[in-house]
């Protein structure tokens, strides 16, 4: 029995001893690294100075072509990532102004993400390698519900999120290899293969989101002009009047929902293609950036 005790005891220690020697290893990895993803490329940065940055979900990582704003003389990075939240750009932002980003204008992405204040897991476990060392990040996740376990168990944040942070990638930031999300300035751009071209949101409701509220005090607190716009869907959205919601509970947000309309330049009913994409920049550029026209949009 006595054995057995010992035999437990010691396998105890020799698992956490692995843990914490695996969270040192994996740690060490993702701090040397910049080229896998946007979360990366601004934790492991110094000061950058842009004209144009813009944030949301993948309704603005899809949709903002930074070449065109490039184009225009204006240095721009598309920072909307695919399945995020506004929990994720605002912390993004946080971590920015960190690192002393001069920033003169914010597009910021906010109509379906206003309606929840989660964070989107797959997204967020991008931050977690960071979390021990940085406290903008600690502070971010200390409301979470699994915040202890991810905080003071070592290695567990890596084996909870594997396929976002776990071995593969890793080994690939190990490898310095290149993704294809930092390319194009961002801007990641959908073809015209149709998915749903019907789309319900009728059941969402916008929030007085507190990270949206964040993001705003962030760019009036760094005199950074701060423009948030709501992008377009297609003809078959039951629910669209969830926009003039958006614009009653915010009235400062501008509303460019059809702006773009037609199915055919859309790849799914909440995401338009690059042809899409392209009309709605050129539109946003005109309205904002333009010489010719006036700073405030008509919408």
């Amino acid at each position: 029995m006595k054995q057995f005790i010992y035999f437990t005891i010691k396998s105890f220690f020799i698992v956490i001893l692995l843990a914490v020697v695996l969270d040192y290893a994996y740690t060490t990895v993702y701090l040397q690294t910049n080229k896998r993803n946007k979360i990366e490329a601004v934790y492991n940065s110094k000061a950058r100075n842009y004209d144009v940055v813009i944030l949301g979900s993948s309704r603005a990582n899809n949709h903002f072509v930074s070449e065109m704003f490039e184009k225009k003389g204006l240095k721009t990075f598309n920072y909307g990532m695919s399945g995020g939240h506004l929990f994720e750009a605002d912390l993004l932002l946080k971590l920015m102004m960190e690192r002393h980003y001069k920033i003169k204008t914010v597009i910021l992405e906010a109509d379906l993400n206003l309606s929840n204040e989660h964070k989107a897991e797959g997204i967020a476990a991008g931050f977690l390698p960071y979390i021990h060392n940085s406290e903008i990040i600690k502070e971010h996740f200390e409301n979470e519900v699994n915040f202890k376990e991810l905080y003071y168990i070592p290695f567990y944040r890596y084996v909870k999120y594997e396929t976002k942070i776990g071995f593969r990638e890793m080994f690939f930031s190990f490898m310095n290899k290149k993704s294809k999300l930092l390319d194009h300035g961002g801007y990641y751009a959908l073809g015209n293969k149709k998915g749903n071209m019907k789309n319900d949101i009728r059941s969402l409701k916008p929030l007085q989101n507190k990270y949206y509220e964040d993001i705003k005090a962030i760019c009036l607190a760094n005199n950074i002009q701060f423009i948030p716009v709501m992008t377009p869907m297609c003809e078959n959205t039951k629910g669209i009047d969830y926009f003039e919601k958006v614009k009653q509970a915010y009235p400062e947000i501008h509303n460019y929902e059809n702006v773009v309309k037609e199915d055919q330049y859309f790849s799914s009913c909440g995401h338009m293609n690059d042809t899409g994409a392209r009309i709605f920049t050129a539109r946003i550029i005109q309205d904002f950036f333009s010489k010719q026209s006036d700073t405030t949009a008509p919408f």
